[in-house]
């Protein structure tokens, strides 16, 4: 393979992988941030109904708080992260981030936690939230070649969908052995493990400032959502992947009080089967370059998606005792399909859109993606009290898996490889489709 030299301004260099000390860096600091998140979010929504005794509206507006953020800020913090320094804004939300989930065990210790400080808290962590994962679409391309893009996203994929497997299984024991406050302060504590490994990343030479005038912000939020309304493959993406989170987040919103009082499960059974769900992920995350290989990037992506639908239904089915496996396997294959399919699509959107617009064109598709969100959890808080938490979660699944088939609609359904074209009309790479590593 030919080793092709980093564009100028680039601060990464064609070494392999393991050798290259800023992404080891990279992925080991946000190895054990996602661990914590992954604990954390089985744990907070454990804490709200063991200790506060959270009913259906309380879980709804835990779970909109934390994405509400995207819908408020989401498009600026695009523009703003265009023009700043990606690691260092990714370093400040990550200590904002350890103050704010830190401040739960405290006010636990000292028997003033309410559900209103969770939900503020859940608000708090959803701008952070915002800022790093802009400012991390930004800064990956800034260690890792072009040529290497793939192979670093797969790993991230493959160690974030690992600790959906390793996460809520420790959040439960964590409960069950400790408490859930307990247990939260561990997750502040990654996050000051992800600021240390940021900071401690030296690339050989600055990145590039952004060439040209200093453009005002809302221009720079037109360009970023003309861009992506006017092309002809994002739109169907954005518009799928924001119906399909509504359901996703509507039932994960549920999720935890269902199987604590439908299927009466103790703290460690949730994170048991919350583990399993989290395995279907790292499956996915293997599988996804094999998939891309042998059928094609957009027939494994649209295929994935297709089956992705269906298998959400599964999870509002499980019954009590044994039962439960039932749910267990519908997030088993609800997370092999949604994650190997994002495995393939995110490799693709990262060749698809030029370093220069990347923080503005994400942010535009995470803001609709997100966005939907907020409004899934206030709905289903609202369904669960009217219909009860297991209809609420089957209507949300059926949501999903209506937004999923939607895929066939759309021009990506007929396409073999997904397009190697630049958006904007950019030249393209100089290869014939989007390829995973082996």
């Amino acid at each position: 393979m030919t080793t092709k030299a980093p564009p100028r301004g680039t601060t990464s260099d064609a070494r392999p992988l393991g050798r290259n000390r800023a992404f080891g860096l990279l992925w080991l600091g946000e190895g054990v941030s996602v661990v914590g998140n992954a604990t954390t979010s089985t744990l907070l929504p454990l804490l709200a109904v063991t200790q506060l005794d959270a009913g259906p509206t309380w879980m709804g507006l835990i779970a909109a708080a934390t994405w509400f953020p995207w819908l408020v800020i989401g498009l600026p913090a695009g523009a703003w992260v265009d023009r700043l320094p990606a690691r260092r804004v990714m370093i400040v939300a990550n200590l904002v981030s350890a103050a704010a989930f830190g401040s739960l065990p405290l006010a636990f210790a000292l028997d003033v936690l309410t559900l209103t400080h969770i939900v503020v808290v859940g608000l708090i962590g959803g701008v952070c939230t915002v800022f790093f994962r802009t400012a991390y679409q930004v800064f990956l391309p800034e260690v890792v070649p072009a040529e290497q893009l793939e192979s670093a996203s797969s790993r991230l994929f493959g160690t974030e969908s690992a600790a959906q497997v390793a996460g809520p299984g420790l959040g439960g024991l964590l409960a069950q052995w400790l408490t859930a406050a307990a247990g939260i302060a561990l997750d502040a504590a990654t996050f000051l493990w992800s600021a240390v490994c940021l900071w401690r990343i030296r690339l050989p030479r600055p990145a590039k400032t952004p060439d040209g005038p200093v453009e005002s912000l809302l221009t720079r939020i037109r360009e970023g959502v003309d861009l992506v309304r006017r092309d002809r493959y994002i739109p169907w993406l954005v518009g799928i992947g924001g119906l399909s989170n509504f359901g996703l987040a509507g039932y994960g919103a549920l999720l935890v009080l269902f199987l604590v009082r439908d299927l009466h499960l103790t703290e460690a059974g949730v994170g048991a089967v919350l583990a399993v769900a989290g395995g279907g992920g790292v499956v996915g995350a293997v599988v996804a370059p094999y998939l891309s290989r042998s059928l094609g990037s957009g027939r494994a992506s649209t295929a994935l998606l297709v089956l992705c639908g269906p298998a959400a239904l599964l999870v509002g089915a499980g019954l009590p005792g044994s039962g439960a496996a039932i749910s267990a396997a519908g997030g088993f294959l609800t997370g092999l399909f949604v994650v190997a399919g994002n495995v393939i699509r995110n490799a693709w959107r990262l060749q698809y859109v030029p370093a220069g617009l990347r923080g503005r064109v994400m942010t535009v598709m995470q803001v609709v993606n997100f966005g939907t969100m907020p409004a899934a959890g206030v709905v289903a808080g609202w369904l669960g009290g009217a219909i009860g938490v297991r209809e609420t979660i089957l209507v949300m699944a059926a949501v999903h898996c209506l937004a999923c088939w939607g895929v066939l609609l759309s021009p990506l359904a007929r396409m073999r490889e997904l397009p190697t074209g630049r958006l904007g009309g950019q030249p393209s790479r100089p290869a014939e489709a989007v390829r995973l590593p082996r």
